[in-house]
């Protein structure tokens, strides 16, 4: 009968997200995985079967983290201001391991080598962009934006602004706090 491990998946996963998320997925080695989880090589294969399949899973945790995240915003302030306050949330998040969104990095350093993880990266920004698209188009029947925007092009211009913001507050000497601000506030004019 095979013994029970003596671990929390989820724990190691987050650990492995925070990792990866700092590092990269070509940053980071076999070794600094089992160094962070505290896991030996054999039990480390057992648990995840290899890096990729990890890395799957952190790329998925952080994704779902933060669509529950922007939800649960939305429900409690309203689609709009919760689309004004995320980019603000985005770069005040001292907890976060890197500024920079891990889908992106993830995409920018693995598509070239056509890497199955980046088109789940892909596809995780993609459900991003949804859920900002609805969103938009929750703010428009509840009357707080114009009917006259198109939510899909509104999703897509604020994904690439929160993007590019997270970016910006990877760099020293960029105001992110006040790049933030500009997006919350060309919301308002909708």
């Amino acid at each position: 009968m095979p013994r029970k491990p003596n671990y929390d998946r989820n724990e190691l996963i987050g650990r492995a997200r925070d990792l990866f998320w700092r590092q990269g997925w070509a940053g980071t080695s076999l070794k600094d995985l089992e160094a962070t989880l505290q896991m030996k090589p054999g039990s480390f294969y057992a648990a995840f079967g290899s890096k990729d399949a990890l890395f799957k899973l952190a790329l998925e945790r952080y994704a779902s983290e933060g669509r529950a995240r922007l939800r649960k915003l939305a429900d409690e302030e309203g689609p709009l201001k919760a689309l004004q306050r995320f980019p603000a949330m985005v770069v005040e998040n001292s907890d976060a391991p890197a500024k920079a969104c891990m889908l992106s990095k993830t995409l920018l350093e693995l598509q070239a080598h056509n890497s199955p993880l980046s088109e789940d990266a892909n596809q995780h920004l993609l459900k991003m962009e949804s859920q900002f698209a609805n969103l938009f188009q929750e703010a428009q029947s509840d009357g707080s934006i114009a009917a006259t925007h198109d939510p899909k092009v509104l999703a897509r211009r604020y994904q690439s602004d929160l993007l590019g913001l997270r970016v910006s507050a990877e760099r020293d000497g960029i105001d992110a706090e006040a790049i933030a601000q500009e997006i919350a506030d060309g919301l308002a004019q909708l």
